[in-house]
Order: structure tokens, then C-alpha cells, then sequence
């Protein structure tokens, strides 16, 4: 399991030395293009069984195991500085309808019980149907999520430090988008917390402890 990764994004290094006398040390792509939060935390790496169980809730509706999920998220939970709301990752209304839930939300709520904190979930929307990000390139999904969230009520955001939950992160375009539209409607720092994390084949040292959380240090 990688050990070293980005103090902002925590993207894995392919090396432990590339912290070993820098532990905020940052990868080329938050140097060039500093993401709009203002750290991430990823729990587990986005393979079997992790994997599977993440597409039989998101797919086939099986969200008897949200529970379970969302356990494992609070057994690996990062030292939160204090954190004044959590906001999920919002579908499209089209998606919503197609769905009918969000799994970000159903993970947002049971960690919102656990810390005692306020869910947003109505206020940071959607307003753009587009292709999954999953099927697109990395250019095309920059391109398909520029302009796609937008925020209803911004008063009741402002100055406020929110925590945004996702179930997986890929190229994390669509959290820092969400960061970006939370930011320029006045919030103040926005943590990102995901579940899972898709990861290059190569840092992946044994694929039967995908279930392995990364040990975490403070933000």
C-alpha cells in the first residue's frame, strides 16, 4: 500500500522517499494547477471487493449496502479540523430520477450522524446532464463538468468550512469543480472526503488488500 502522497490531493507517490524529507511535499499537477479544495482524502483504493460492492449500490440498487460503506469510511476517518458542513457530491435531476438515490448523500448522512454535523444537500446543484465521467477522457471530462454546478442559496454558505463526500475519485475533476462552485459563492476552505480511489495498476503492490485504508496525518 503507498504510503507517501500528495499533502493537497493525496494522490500516492510511486516512491516513499518523495516525503521522506518533505511530508508536505506536493505531486506536479497541484504545483501547476492548484485544485480549488484545499485537501483531499481518499480511504480506500477503488478495487476488489471494494470495487464491486461500490457498483452493486450505484448500479443495481443494492443500498442495503450504504451501511456497511459508510462503516468502513468511519473506521478510516482523518483527523477533521473543525468542519461546519458536509455537502454530497450531487446527480443531476435526470440521473436522480433514473436512480433514485444519491450515494453520496446516503454516505453523507451517516457520517454527518456520526460527527454531529449539519447536511446540505439541496443548496449545491447540478444544473447540467452529461455523459458519466467514467466514459470520458481526462480533456473531455474538464470540458463536460466546466459550468455543470451551481449554488441556490450562497448566504448560507458563506465563511463556512464544508467537507464534500463523494463515494469514488478518479481524476478528482468533478470534486474540484464542486469546490470551485462552493468557493465562488463564498464558503470558506472545502475538504474532500472519498471512499474510494482509483489508482495506477503499478502502486498497487497487492490487490487482495484493497480493503487497506491509507494511514493518515493531520490536514
Amino acid at each position: 500500500m503507498p504510503t507517501a502522497r500528495c499533502a493537497r490531493c493525496d494522490r500516492p507517490f510511486a516512491s516513499s522517499v518523495a516525503t521522506a524529507y518533505s511530508p508536505q511535499h506536493l505531486c506536479y499537477s497541484c504545483v501547476e494547477r492548484p485544485p480549488s479544495y484545499t485537501r483531499a482524502w481518499t480511504l480506500y483504493l477503488y478495487t476488489s471487493p471494494l470495487q464491486d460492492a461500490i457498483r452493486l449500490l450505484k448500479y443495481q440498487s443494492k443500498v442495503s449496502l450504504v451501511t456497511p460503506l459508510a462503516d468502513l469510511m468511519l473506521t478510516a476517518l482523518p483527523h477533521l479540523d473543525h468542519i461546519d458542513l458536509i455537502i454530497p457530491v450531487p446527480l443531476h435531476h435526470e440521473r436522480l430520477c433514473q436512480r433514485e438515490f444519491n450515494q453520496a448523500l446516503l454516505l453523507a448522512d451517516r457520517i454527518g450522524r456520526h460527527l454531529n454535523i449539519a447536511i446540505s444537500y439541496t443548496n449545491l446543484v447540478r444544473t447540467t446532464a452529461a455523459p458519466p465521467q467514467t466514459t470520458l477522457s481526462r480533456k473531455s471530462r474538464l470540458k463536460n463538468l466546466r459550468h455543470a454546478f451551481a449554488v441556490r442559496r450562497p448566504a448560507q454558505l458563506r465563511n463556512k468550512r464544508i467537507l464534500l463526500i463523494d463515494d469514488v475519485f478518479t481524476t478528482g475533476t468533478t470534486v474540484n469543480e464542486c469546490a470551485k462552485t462552493l468557493r465562488r459563492a463564498g464558503s470558506a476552505d472545502v475538504f474532500v472526503l472519498t471512499l474510494a480511489r482509483t489508482m495506477d495498476q503499478h502502486l498497487i503492490p497487492d490487490r487482495t488488500h484493497s480493503s487497506t485504508p491509507y494511514p493518515f496525518s493531520s490536514p
